[in-house]
Protein backbone atom coordinates (compact mmCIF):
# COMPACT_ATOMS: atom_id res chain seq x y z
CA UNK A 1 0.00 0.00 0.00
CA UNK A 2 1.10 3.56 -0.73
CA UNK A 3 2.73 5.25 2.26
CA UNK A 4 2.80 9.00 2.87
CA UNK A 5 3.40 11.10 5.96
CA UNK A 6 0.14 12.30 7.52
CA UNK A 7 1.49 12.81 11.04
CA UNK A 8 -0.86 15.01 13.10
CA UNK A 9 -3.39 15.31 10.27
CA UNK A 10 -7.00 14.62 11.30
CA UNK A 11 -9.08 12.55 8.89
CA UNK A 12 -12.86 12.15 9.11
CA UNK A 13 -14.24 9.08 7.33
CA UNK A 14 -17.97 8.46 7.02
CA UNK A 15 -19.01 4.87 6.41
CA UNK A 16 -15.71 3.86 7.95
CA UNK A 17 -16.92 0.72 9.70
CA UNK A 18 -16.79 -1.70 6.77
CA UNK A 19 -15.76 -2.31 3.19
CA UNK A 20 -14.17 0.54 1.27
CA UNK A 21 -14.57 3.00 4.13
CA UNK A 22 -12.77 0.76 6.59
CA UNK A 23 -10.00 0.13 4.07
CA UNK A 24 -9.55 3.89 3.67
CA UNK A 25 -9.54 4.49 7.42
CA UNK A 26 -6.90 1.80 7.95
CA UNK A 27 -4.72 3.20 5.15
CA UNK A 28 -4.87 6.72 6.58
CA UNK A 29 -4.12 5.41 10.06
CA UNK A 30 -1.12 3.50 8.75
CA UNK A 31 0.19 6.85 7.49
CA UNK A 32 -0.12 8.22 11.06
CA UNK A 33 -3.25 10.31 10.54
CA UNK A 34 -5.58 10.75 13.49
CA UNK A 35 -8.87 9.07 12.63
CA UNK A 36 -12.46 10.11 13.32
CA UNK A 37 -14.47 7.11 12.13
CA UNK A 38 -18.20 7.62 11.61
CA UNK A 39 -20.78 4.85 11.48
CA UNK A 40 -24.32 4.00 12.57
CA UNK A 41 -23.93 0.54 14.15
CA UNK A 42 -22.29 0.48 17.61
CA UNK A 43 -20.96 -3.08 17.31
CA UNK A 44 -19.51 -2.54 13.84
CA UNK A 45 -18.00 0.75 14.96
CA UNK A 46 -16.17 -0.87 17.87
CA UNK A 47 -14.91 -3.67 15.64
CA UNK A 48 -13.70 -1.13 13.08
CA UNK A 49 -11.89 0.92 15.72
CA UNK A 50 -9.97 -2.16 16.83
CA UNK A 51 -8.97 -2.91 13.23
CA UNK A 52 -7.91 0.70 12.62
CA UNK A 53 -5.89 0.83 15.84
CA UNK A 54 -4.23 -2.47 14.99
CA UNK A 55 -3.25 -1.15 11.55
CA UNK A 56 -1.84 2.03 13.03
CA UNK A 57 0.08 0.21 15.75
CA UNK A 58 1.45 -2.36 13.30
CA UNK A 59 2.66 0.33 10.93
CA UNK A 60 4.06 2.80 13.47
CA UNK A 61 5.10 0.63 16.40
CA UNK A 62 2.68 2.65 18.50
CA UNK A 63 1.28 2.15 21.96
CA UNK A 64 -0.99 -0.80 22.82
CA UNK A 65 -4.59 -0.73 21.64
CA UNK A 66 -6.10 0.11 25.01
CA UNK A 67 -4.03 3.32 25.24
CA UNK A 68 -4.59 4.43 21.67
CA UNK A 69 -5.72 8.06 21.71
CA UNK A 70 -5.53 8.94 18.04
CA UNK A 71 -8.50 6.92 16.77
CA UNK A 72 -12.04 7.82 17.80
CA UNK A 73 -15.46 6.55 16.77
CA UNK A 74 -18.69 8.51 16.35
CA UNK A 75 -22.24 7.31 15.85
CA UNK A 76 -23.95 9.62 13.37
CA UNK A 77 -26.69 9.56 10.75
CA UNK A 78 -25.07 11.67 8.04
CA UNK A 79 -28.45 12.50 6.48
CA UNK A 80 -29.59 14.38 9.62
CA UNK A 81 -28.37 17.97 9.97
CA UNK A 82 -28.32 18.03 13.77
CA UNK A 83 -26.40 14.73 13.97
CA UNK A 84 -23.76 15.97 11.55
CA UNK A 85 -23.29 19.36 13.19
CA UNK A 86 -23.05 17.86 16.68
CA UNK A 87 -20.63 15.16 15.52
CA UNK A 88 -18.33 17.62 13.77
CA UNK A 89 -18.30 19.78 16.91
CA UNK A 90 -17.31 16.71 18.96
CA UNK A 91 -14.50 15.94 16.51
CA UNK A 92 -13.21 19.51 16.69
CA UNK A 93 -13.37 19.44 20.49
CA UNK A 94 -11.50 16.12 20.53
CA UNK A 95 -8.85 16.79 17.89
CA UNK A 96 -8.88 20.57 17.40
CA UNK A 97 -8.86 20.46 13.60
CA UNK A 98 -10.06 18.65 10.49
CA UNK A 99 -7.65 18.24 7.58
CA UNK A 100 -9.24 15.45 5.54
CA UNK A 101 -12.83 14.45 4.88
CA UNK A 102 -13.71 11.24 3.08
CA UNK A 103 -17.42 10.92 2.30
CA UNK A 104 -17.81 7.17 1.93
CA UNK A 105 -21.13 6.41 3.68
CA UNK A 106 -23.53 4.86 1.21
CA UNK A 107 -26.51 2.54 1.00
CA UNK A 108 -28.42 0.72 -1.74
CA UNK A 109 -32.13 0.03 -2.09
CA UNK A 110 -32.12 -1.67 -5.49
CA UNK A 111 -35.49 -2.10 -7.17
CA UNK A 112 -36.85 -1.35 -10.68
CA UNK A 113 -38.18 2.17 -11.09
CA UNK A 114 -41.82 1.10 -11.48
CA UNK A 115 -41.74 -0.68 -8.12
CA UNK A 116 -39.56 1.83 -6.26
CA UNK A 117 -41.20 3.31 -3.17
CA UNK A 118 -40.76 6.94 -2.14
CA UNK A 119 -38.80 5.95 0.95
CA UNK A 120 -36.43 3.78 -1.09
CA UNK A 121 -35.61 6.81 -3.21
CA UNK A 122 -35.42 9.21 -0.24
CA UNK A 123 -33.27 6.93 1.94
CA UNK A 124 -30.60 6.48 -0.74
CA UNK A 125 -30.52 10.15 -1.75
CA UNK A 126 -30.44 11.09 1.94
CA UNK A 127 -27.36 9.07 2.84
CA UNK A 128 -25.49 9.11 -0.47
CA UNK A 129 -26.00 12.74 -1.51
CA UNK A 130 -27.45 14.78 1.34
CA UNK A 131 -24.87 13.19 3.66
CA UNK A 132 -21.83 14.44 1.72
CA UNK A 133 -23.48 17.87 1.43
CA UNK A 134 -24.00 18.12 5.19
CA UNK A 135 -20.57 16.73 6.06
CA UNK A 136 -18.77 18.93 3.53
CA UNK A 137 -20.60 22.05 4.67
CA UNK A 138 -19.72 21.37 8.31
CA UNK A 139 -16.13 20.16 7.84
CA UNK A 140 -15.19 22.82 5.30
CA UNK A 141 -15.69 25.56 7.91
CA UNK A 142 -12.56 24.69 9.95
CA UNK A 143 -10.74 23.93 6.70
CA UNK A 144 -11.54 27.41 5.38
CA UNK A 145 -10.25 28.97 8.60
CA UNK A 146 -7.04 26.94 8.28
CA UNK A 147 -6.83 27.67 4.53
CA UNK A 148 -6.08 24.03 3.87
CA UNK A 149 -8.03 20.83 3.35
CA UNK A 150 -8.63 17.70 1.33
CA UNK A 151 -12.12 16.36 0.55
CA UNK A 152 -12.64 13.07 -1.27
CA UNK A 153 -16.10 11.82 -2.25
CA UNK A 154 -16.61 8.15 -2.99
CA UNK A 155 -18.92 8.01 -6.00
CA UNK A 156 -19.42 4.98 -8.30
CA UNK A 157 -19.31 3.99 -11.93
CA UNK A 158 -23.09 3.69 -11.56
CA UNK A 159 -23.12 7.48 -11.40
CA UNK A 160 -21.32 7.59 -14.75
CA UNK A 161 -23.08 4.91 -16.77
CA UNK A 162 -26.21 4.01 -14.79
CA UNK A 163 -27.30 0.53 -13.78
CA UNK A 164 -30.62 -1.31 -14.04
CA UNK A 165 -32.55 -1.33 -10.79
CA UNK A 166 -30.47 1.50 -9.35
CA UNK A 167 -32.25 4.69 -10.38
CA UNK A 168 -31.89 5.99 -6.82
CA UNK A 169 -28.28 4.89 -6.32
CA UNK A 170 -27.10 6.02 -9.77
CA UNK A 171 -28.82 9.38 -9.35
CA UNK A 172 -27.18 9.87 -5.95
CA UNK A 173 -23.72 9.09 -7.28
CA UNK A 174 -24.17 11.20 -10.42
CA UNK A 175 -25.27 14.03 -8.13
CA UNK A 176 -22.20 13.49 -5.98
CA UNK A 177 -19.99 13.90 -9.06
CA UNK A 178 -21.69 17.20 -9.94
CA UNK A 179 -21.42 18.26 -6.30
CA UNK A 180 -17.69 17.49 -6.33
CA UNK A 181 -17.02 19.57 -9.42
CA UNK A 182 -19.00 22.54 -8.13
CA UNK A 183 -17.62 22.58 -4.58
CA UNK A 184 -14.06 22.19 -5.90
CA UNK A 185 -14.49 25.56 -7.59
CA UNK A 186 -16.04 27.18 -4.53
CA UNK A 187 -13.31 26.03 -2.13
CA UNK A 188 -10.25 26.33 -4.35
CA UNK A 189 -9.58 29.87 -3.15
CA UNK A 190 -9.10 28.53 0.38
CA UNK A 191 -6.54 25.91 -0.73
CA UNK A 192 -9.06 23.10 -0.28
CA UNK A 193 -9.10 20.43 -2.96
CA UNK A 194 -12.22 18.37 -3.68
CA UNK A 195 -12.03 15.21 -5.77
CA UNK A 196 -14.09 12.06 -6.27
CA UNK A 197 -13.34 8.40 -6.83
CA UNK A 198 -15.72 6.24 -8.84
CA UNK A 199 -15.06 2.60 -7.94
CA UNK A 200 -16.26 -0.26 -10.08
CA UNK A 201 -16.81 -3.70 -8.57
CA UNK A 202 -14.84 -3.95 -5.33
CA UNK A 203 -14.54 -7.02 -3.09
CA UNK A 204 -16.71 -6.06 -0.11
CA UNK A 205 -19.60 -7.56 1.82
CA UNK A 206 -21.94 -5.91 -0.69
CA UNK A 207 -20.45 -7.77 -3.65
CA UNK A 208 -19.88 -10.98 -1.67
CA UNK A 209 -23.60 -11.79 -1.78
CA UNK A 210 -23.80 -11.67 -5.59
CA UNK A 211 -24.53 -15.03 -7.25
CA UNK A 212 -21.44 -16.79 -8.60
CA UNK A 213 -22.77 -16.71 -12.17
CA UNK A 214 -23.28 -12.94 -11.97
CA UNK A 215 -19.78 -12.44 -10.56
CA UNK A 216 -18.32 -14.39 -13.46
CA UNK A 217 -20.34 -12.37 -15.96
CA UNK A 218 -19.12 -9.13 -14.43
CA UNK A 219 -15.49 -10.23 -14.36
CA UNK A 220 -15.74 -11.11 -18.05
CA UNK A 221 -16.60 -7.45 -18.68
CA UNK A 222 -13.55 -6.19 -16.76
CA UNK A 223 -10.34 -6.06 -18.86
CA UNK A 224 -8.22 -6.83 -15.78
CA UNK A 225 -10.51 -9.82 -15.12
CA UNK A 226 -10.90 -9.31 -11.39
CA UNK A 227 -12.74 -7.28 -8.81
CA UNK A 228 -10.83 -4.50 -7.10
CA UNK A 229 -9.99 -4.38 -3.40
CA UNK A 230 -10.67 -1.69 -0.79
CA UNK A 231 -6.90 -1.10 -0.81
CA UNK A 232 -7.10 -0.12 -4.50
CA UNK A 233 -9.50 2.67 -3.58
CA UNK A 234 -7.55 3.58 -0.44
CA UNK A 235 -4.37 4.10 -2.47
CA UNK A 236 -6.22 6.63 -4.62
CA UNK A 237 -7.39 8.44 -1.50
CA UNK A 238 -3.82 8.56 -0.25
CA UNK A 239 -2.76 10.17 -3.51
CA UNK A 240 -5.49 12.81 -3.33
CA UNK A 241 -4.57 13.78 0.25
CA UNK A 242 -0.83 13.88 -0.49
CA UNK A 243 1.23 16.96 -1.30
CA UNK A 244 1.83 15.47 -4.73
CA UNK A 245 -1.85 16.11 -5.51
CA UNK A 246 -1.91 19.73 -4.32
CA UNK A 247 -2.68 20.95 -7.87
CA UNK A 248 -5.41 18.36 -8.48
CA UNK A 249 -9.02 19.32 -7.80
CA UNK A 250 -12.46 18.76 -9.30
CA UNK A 251 -11.38 15.41 -10.76
CA UNK A 252 -13.22 12.09 -10.95
CA UNK A 253 -10.91 9.06 -10.83
CA UNK A 254 -12.46 5.82 -12.04
CA UNK A 255 -11.08 2.66 -10.42
CA UNK A 256 -12.77 -0.20 -12.23
CA UNK A 257 -10.12 -2.36 -13.91
CA UNK A 258 -10.92 -0.72 -17.25
CA UNK A 259 -14.58 -1.69 -17.22
CA UNK A 260 -15.88 1.62 -18.60
CA UNK A 261 -14.01 3.67 -21.17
Amino acid sequence: MLKINLHDRVAVITGGTRGIGLGIAKALAACEAKIACIGTNPEKLQSALKAICHERNSSTGGVPLEFQEEVEGYLCNVSVTEDVEQTVEKILTRFGRIDILVNCAGITRDVPLGAMKDEEWDDVIGVNLRGPFLMTRACSKPMRRAKRGRIINIASISGLIGNKGQANYSASKAGLIGFTRTVSKELAGKNITVNAIAPGFIETDMTAVLPAALKLEIKNRIPLARFGSPEDVANAVLYFVSEEASFVTGQILTIDGGMIR
